[in-house]
């Protein structure tokens, strides 16, 4: 095993629209620019993790089209390997429209586009020779941006090579029990977290976290990770609960942060850091992707993110305990 990380996931052209502040329902606001990224979520959490110094393999769908060649472009140039990513002939590219406002937060709509064509057959043929995709990783990073069957047979196919399986639950959906067994690491957000346990306000207290731990065990999950934005995140690992604290920054887009954080938390665990310090190092990356415009253009490499490292970093909880996947 290497500490190759694989990324089977989005790729969306990201039409953003700055304004100094969201409109409400029926309303028109005057926008203050615009700008077309590269994103969605498995092509922002691949850049990430290549941009950290991992070596990374995508797997993905683009249309032949404009939008296509830009999200291929670019994550070729933050050196992540692009050859199991399908190009759709007459199908259009993923976009997602963002709203970004005076004060750095987003809203977000996406039009799928060849992302949905992406199954089980295609991520099969991914794995096999002579692609091999998932040969020798050390962890393999989801999310559901892509139609669960991908995703499902993603988590085998990264079980059945020893990697470390990371399950980015978000957009949120419910999933079946095989995905869930799948499951190394589990990472959500507050709202994400309280969506998947039926619960309001999550975090707002200390003490909730242990019910989180316990509720989240209970539907079968091992170590979880909540991020809380300019909070931190807590790792609720398998021996007990740590916070980690956010790097205070002056945020200016928020577009692409919870990506920024999957994809250094991946880089860390395949170079086989524990998971409260790849969740460490991850809060700082998150962090430091909000100081510039936009999602792929926004992440750190790892001189900028061990710069800003806490110097009390510990030694974590070890890795992540591998589940049984069927």
């Amino acid at each position: 095993m290497d500490s190759t990380v694989v990324v089977v996931g989005s790729l969306n052209a990201d039409l953003v629209f700055s304004a100094d502040r969201m409109p409400a329902p029926g309303e028109t606001v005057a926008g203050t620019g615009f700008a077309v990224h590269p994103g969605g979520k498995g092509a922002n959490q691949a850049v990430a993790a290549a941009r950290l110094g991992a070596s990374v393999r995508l797997v993905g769908s683009v249309g032949d089209d404009a939008h296509g060649r830009l999200l291929l472009a670019s994550a070729t140039a933050a050196g992540v390997d692009v050859s199991s990513v399908r190009t759709v002939d007459g199908v259009p590219t993923g976009v997602a429209g963002i709203t970004v406002d005076a004060e750095g937060e987003n809203s977000i709509v996406i039009v799928p586009g060849a992302n949905a064509l992406l199954g089980r057959d295609e991520v099969a043929e991914a794995a096999a020779p002579p692609s091999a995709a998932f040969a020798g990783a050390a962890a393999v990073c989801l999310c559901l941006e892509v139609p669960q069957a991908a995703v499902l047979a993603a988590a085998r196919a990264g079980r059945a090579a020893g990697a470390a399986v990371i399950l980015n639950l978000s957009p949120y959906a419910g999933i079946p029990a095989e995905l869930v067994a799948c499951v190394d690491v589990l990472l959500v957000n507050a709202q994400e977290a309280g969506q998947l346990l039926g619960q309001d306000g999550l975090g707002a207290e200390p003490q909730d976290w242990e019910l989180v731990r316990a509720g989240v065990a209970h539907l079968g999950f091992g170590p979880a990770i909540v991020t809380l934005g300019p909070r931190g995140g807590v790792v609720l690992g398998r021996e007990g609960i740590a916070q980690i604290e956010s790097l205070r920054v002056d945020a200016v887009d928020t577009t692409g942060a919870g990506d920024g954080f999957a994809g250094a938390l991946a880089a860390r665990l395949a170079a086989g850091d524990g998971l409260e310090d790849a969740a460490r190092y991850a809060c700082v990356a998150a962090a430091l992707a909000t100081m510039r415009h936009g999602a792929q253009p926004s992440y750190p490499d790892a001189d900028e993110v061990r710069a800003r490292l806490p110097r009390e970093a510990g030694a974590g909880d070890g890795a992540a305990a591998r589940s049984s996947c069927q």
